[in-house]
């Protein structure tokens, strides 16, 4: 057995942690380039933080999805303006965006040298400035992964910006952030983060360190996510799923993702749909594909064990099978409104090109089981 793992150099959770910010940010640097998400009012307590430290901030306002336009001219607003740390505040878009630049203020080629599949996937020469991560959503672990990202219009796609050097140097996570998500961001961020536990679990590059992560993260999620989805304010609920995210972010950083996040990268550039929703309309479907091809030619894949491990972990019933794992997520996306690829404005004429790019996607490398273009389509079939 050999595996590598790494994470945040430093991690701080709890209620309130983020009341911690300005002086995490001063022992970093000295000019703060502050990332946002599309409202400012939403994180005012961290710029008035900032300035009552005398870290006037240079803000940056990413709304939607971070683009190859929007992070390359940022960055060079971020170089203009001396800034020598980053602080993130916001989903995963935000995070993701927080990660580019801070990489890019230090590493002056053109972005797309960087980007992985639709670039030349070079790798980064200089560490980046430092960066806090600071979540305000529950899905993606953004704040410990190793990777950004990005969409680019032009190719219809989204790629990631990839080096062990961005994962950020402190992680604050503060479930008292996400209690103003409303349900269908709840619905949507937690079905990622309990997709990413569930694709690392059954990896081809799982190791003993992840599988302790997902287990974990996937019993807290399958008892909180439907409990914050319902009420909010949950602190119990939110502190769960909050941990949840984190550790799917560890997780998928070491051991890898799969079919799920191979298809989400074509789709979410293809079609305007939040990713963790994408993930959602495809997991069940996934897992139901996934679970034929290995019994079908990998019978003694140690995957199979963990898809039926899954399931008990899901349902709470120890003699569960794998499909009974299956109809609990479909019963919890359901509940939850989870919209269909179909409703997303996935069409069967859409089925091929998006198989190929799927094929091609980073994220495929760790799906437990090699799949033909046949299998590929049939997930979309399944979750149209």
């Amino acid at each position: 057995m050999q595996f590598e793992f790494a994470t945040a150099p430093r991690i701080i959770f709890g209620p309130n942690s983020s009341k911690d910010i300005p002086d995490l940010a001063a022992t970093l640097g000295t000019s703060v380039c502050l990332v946002i998400g599309s409202s400012s009012k939403r994180v005012q307590w961290a710029i008035d933080g900032l300035k009552n430290k005398g870290l006037t901030p240079h803000i940056i306002s990413i709304s939607g999805e971070p683009n190859v336009e929007t992070i390359s001219q940022n960055a060079v607003a971020a170089r203009q303006a001396g800034c020598d740390v980053v602080v993130a505040v916001g989903g995963g878009s935000v995070l993701d965006a927080g990660k580019a630049l801070a990489a890019l203020l230090t590493n002056h080629a053109d972005l797309l040298d960087y980007l992985e599949v639709i670039g030349k996937g070079q790798p980064l020469t200089q560490i980046p400035v430092p960066l806090i991560a600071v979540p305000t959503t529950s899905g993606t672990g953004s704040e410990v992964t190793s990777n950004a990202v990005i969409l680019s219009p032009q190719h219809g796609v989204k790629v990631s910006m990839r080096s062990s050097e961005m994962i950020p140097n402190i992680a604050v996570v503060d479930p008292e952030l996400t209690k103003d998500m409303p349900p269908s961001l709840t619905a949507a961020t937690g079905m990622d983060a309990l997709t990413q536990l569930m694709e690392a679990f059954v990896s081809n590059k799982a190791n003993p360190m992840t599988d302790a992560l997902c287990r974990e993260g996937m019993l807290r999620a399958a008892r909180s996510l439907h409990v914050a989805y319902d009420d909010g304010s949950n602190s119990s609920a939110r502190e769960d799923m909050a941990l949840a995210s984190l550790f799917s972010g560890i997780a998928l950083s070491n051991a890898k993702l799969g079919a799920v996040h191979g298809f989400a990268a074509p789709l979410g550039g293809e079609f305007k749909a939040p990713h963790g929703a994408v993930c959602a309309a495809l997991l069940p479907s996934v897992m139901e594909i996934n679970i034929n091809a290995l019994r079908k030619r990998e019978p003694k894949s140690p995957s199979l064990d963990a898809y039926t491990e899954t399931a008990v972990i899901l349902t709470g019933n120890v003699n569960a099978t794998p499909e009974d794992g299956i109809k609990w997520v479909r019963e919890l996306c359901t509940d939850m409104r989870i919209p269909t690829l179909k409703d997303m404005g996935v069409e069967t004429t859409h089925f091929s090109d998006l198989a190929d790019k799927a094929a091609a996607a980073s994220s495929m490398k760790g799906n437990p089981v090699l799949l033909s273009k046949t299998e590929l389509t049939g997930i979309l079939t399944l979750a149209l």
